[in-house]
């Protein structure tokens, strides 16, 4: 039958750590303050927070003032109205000596709320437990309270890559507004890749003249799309910079070497080892061979650089990279075999530890410290390096254990830029599904590690890569909420995971965030339905979502609500059949929603999103390259292996297929595993797909010449006859090529039958 992903995945999620449930403190947990706090009592009586509330600060405190300033905004933004500074105020910040970093106390009274603590973040920190109490019900009243809060991480943080695709600096500002609001406190703004270099350098400006811009790739043969690309300039820098220090959130610039540096090469040819860039390879995606050299000048070129960088950017951490340096060119210069020989390295993994050392050294020399990817680890950590696990823990578990500060920021799990559902709208990224749930379970203490060597676990990072996101809306839809579930990981206390307590502290929260500019993903709340052939021809439909709340359903047209049936388990539906159908937590209704007509040929009919790839090598949710402008359709593909399985098809009655298809371009660095890429032989110049049947050695059943589609930038609808066949079967389908350039992909697949339905 039609696999039921979305029912798996909800299984795993409702088992997430559920026992733990009754270990927390119950008041804490009832809370609508996401993260999670560690503790609360509660007290008498209750207070209403409204525009003549009135906030006091000490004299002379401009960290209280920013505080107070913050929550008025908060205030404004959503509830409409900011409440004075005023000395006699019922919302009173104050100084207390003594408490942890980034700790705060939050007493709530029926006089108002005291908010204490001795840094400026905790204060803020208080202030935003504070409005997220404030806007949990309607008319602003509070609960008397008292909450004791503190992070369990100093580092809780979110990365996002400008460098692959830009986002304009309004952007950067409302994304560090939801940081702020989920008390993460570390920006890594990812600035500088082979693709883009997006940081103004006044000393060398073809760095942005040439390296922040490029001309997407496109499939041979179509339209040539727009240039993309943009730069920020250092009075904007500044202005984020000190927009997130007023929030408590420290950006921490990535400035890439010895790798992942073409966009400057491109500028200055003589940083690289002499191998001319390939003209275009900057619109491609994957691991790249240009690598910085190692001259003295091409050191002086990227302390310039960091010089420029440290003075805009006050964070104690410079990260550089470091990761992917594909070192055949350095193989292959005969001027870098030479320095080695100098240098008395022994091979190019040392030398990229030399490489980075070098640069520690200068930054170490100004006051700042040295941060990097794991690969920083081979041929020798610098001495003071800190690391950012990013191929799962294992970095991070060796450098600890060599007694080195890191990072938790694992891939898969905690890379955003993969798909977060099963629906056929889930913007492109990375194949694999990483749920909302499978993000809240990770687990950021290794227990590899003895007790001390936790201690150099500074605290997770989500990253979203932005190869595949090339707009805001969907930079922001891939990071939130599960950065929520980031949030809670890295504030809330060991112990306290709860994925259903979490659910319900992240509703409100996502409703907040909505006045200032955040449309999440509704991924782990929305229902999504799967369909298949039936009994006697009737539709047989399942509904679920991830976080495992009712849902509720009609069939007669009227919008679903609390009242309308529940559903509790497969519906048999006489076709044609109109389904919608809702989810609800606690009577209210969740983001999202079904509403669909279902006539036969949909019970046979198949999106990119639901078919299976035959492997699962390197699978990607990619965009069609056409239209420049609007909607354009995605192909779910394994790109080393492009093939798709149709599996349990019923096909009694069936008599052609429909095949909607597009051709992509292959720009992919990928070295020897291009070579990999198998295809067989066409038996016309443009190719054909192959349909086969009981596996993809089995019968080949039907042939679809591309001819028709290969001078179309978009779909192309190919179909064809089918022999006659009773009963369910998986169905294979690849195409033949000469090579991966360009690649075909698969937007949707139907079965027809004798009659098929008008249109189709």
């Amino acid at each position: 039958m039609f696999p039921n992903r979305i029912a798996q995945h909800l299984t795993l999620g409702s088992m997430l750590l559920a026992a733990t449930a009754a270990s927390m403190p119950a008041n804490a947990a009832d809370l609508p303050i996401l993260p999670l706090p560690r503790s609360a009592a509660p007290a008498q009586g209750s207070f209403r927070l409204t525009a003549a509330s009135g906030m006091a600060v000490p004299h002379g405190d401009a960290g209280a003032r920013n505080a107070a300033n913050r929550l008025g905004d908060l205030l404004l933004a959503t509830r409409g109205f900011r409440p004075a500074l005023a000395s006699g105020g019922a919302i009173r910040f104050v100084r207390a000596r003594g408490m942890a970093a980034e700790s705060y106390r939050l007493d709530i009274s029926g006089k108002g709320a005291v908010i204490r603590a001795s840094d400026d973040a905790g204060l803020l920190y208080g202030a935003i437990s504070l409005w997220q109490l404030a806007t949990a019900n309607g008319d602003g009243t509070v609960e008397a309270v008292r909450i004791d809060d503190a992070p369990r991480f100093a580092w809780r943080g979110l990365m996002l890559d400008s460098a692959r695709h830009y986002q304009s600096p309004e952007f950067i500002m409302r994304l560090i507004d939801w940081m702020a609001a989920h008390k993460l406190n570390r920006f890594h703004w990812h600035l500088v890749d082979d693709q883009g270099w997006r940081l103004e350098i006044r000393k060398y400006p073809k760095l942005t003249e040439v390296g922040a811009w490029r001309t997407p790739a496109s499939a041979p043969g179509a339209p040539e799309l727009p240039r993309t690309g943009d730069f920020y300039t250092q009075d904007q820098v500044r202005a984020i910079v000190a927009y997130a220090a007023a929030r408590a959130i420290t950006v921490v610039p990535e400035i890439e070497m010895p790798g992942h540096a073409l966009s400057a090469i491109r500028a200055y040819p003589e940083l690289g080892s002499g191998v001319p860039a390939t003209p275009g390879a900057e619109s491609d995606w994957g691991v790249f061979p240009w690598l910085y050299n190692v001259d003295d000048s091409t050191f002086g070129f990227l302390e310039d650089v960091l010089t420029e960088v440290m003075a805009l950017f006050p964070s104690a951490y410079i990260h550089v990279g470091g990761d992917e340096a594909v070192k055949d060119q350095w193989r292959q210069s005969p001027a870098i075999q030479a320095r080695m020989r100098a240098l008395g390295v022994a091979n190019e993994a040392a030398l990229q530890s030399w490489f980075i050392h070098r640069i520690e050294t200068f930054l170490n020399a100004h006051g700042r410290r040295l941060i990097g990817w794991d690969e920083i680890l081979e041929g020798g950590l610098a001495p003071n390096a800190t690391v950012m696990s990013w191929r799962g823990i294992e970095g991070a578990v060796a450098a600890a254990k060599l007694g080195h500060d890191t990072v938790l920021s694992p891939a898969p799990i905690l890379y955003l830029n993969h798909r977060q559902g099963t629906a056929a709208t889930e913007p492109p990224g990375r194949g694999q599904l990483i749920t909302l749930a499978d993000v809240y379970g990770f687990d950021p203490a290794p227990a590899s590690l003895t007790a001390d060597q936790q201690h150099h676990i500074l605290g997770v990072q989500g990253n979203l890569w932005t190869e595949h996101a090339r707009t805001e809306a969907r930079a922001a839809w891939m990071m939130f909420p599960r950065a929520s579930a980031i949030a809670e990981l890295g504030w809330s206390r060991a112990g306290a995971s709860d994925f259903q307590g979490f659910v319900g502290r992240l509703l409100p929260q996502l409703d907040r965030l909505k006045p200032l500019g955040l449309e999440a993903a509704t991924s782990a709340l929305a229902p999504q339905a799967e369909m298949d052939v039936g009994e006697g021809g009737k539709a047989r439909v399942r509904i679920a979502n991830q976080i495992g709340s009712e849902i509720r359903y009609t069939l007669d047209g009227s919008a679903p609500g609390s009242a309308s049936p529940l559903y509790a388990g497969p519906l048999d539906l006489t076709v044609p059949a109109r389904l919608r159908a809702k989810a609800f937590r606690d009577g209210r209704a969740l983001p999202g929603a079904i509403d669909r007509r279902i006539d036969a040929a949909d019970l046979r009919s198949r999106t990119a999103a639901d078919l299976h790839t035959c492997t699962d090598k390197l699978v990607l949710n990619l965009e069609d390259d056409a239209p420049a402008a609007g909607p354009r359709a995605t192909f779910l593909t394994d790109i080393l292996n492009p093939c798709w399985k149709y599996e349990a098809a019923a096909m009694d009655g069936v008599t052609r297929i429909a095949l909607d298809v597009g051709q992509i371009p292959f720009n992919f660095q990928l070295g020897a595993d291009r070579d990999t890429i198998r295809f067989a032989r066409p038996a016309t110049a443009e190719g054909e797909f192959e349909v086969r049947v009981d596996g993809c050695d089995g019968r080949r059943i039907a042939t679809l010449p591309l001819a028709p589609a290969a001078g179309n930038p978009g779909l192309t609808t190919l179909r064809a006859d089918l022999p006659a066949m009773a009963g369910r079967h998986d169905l294979c389908f690849t195409y033949t090529a000469n090579g991966p350039d360009p690649m075909w992909g698969i937007a949707a697949v139907r079965l027809e039958t004798a009659q098929p339905e008008a249109g189709r």
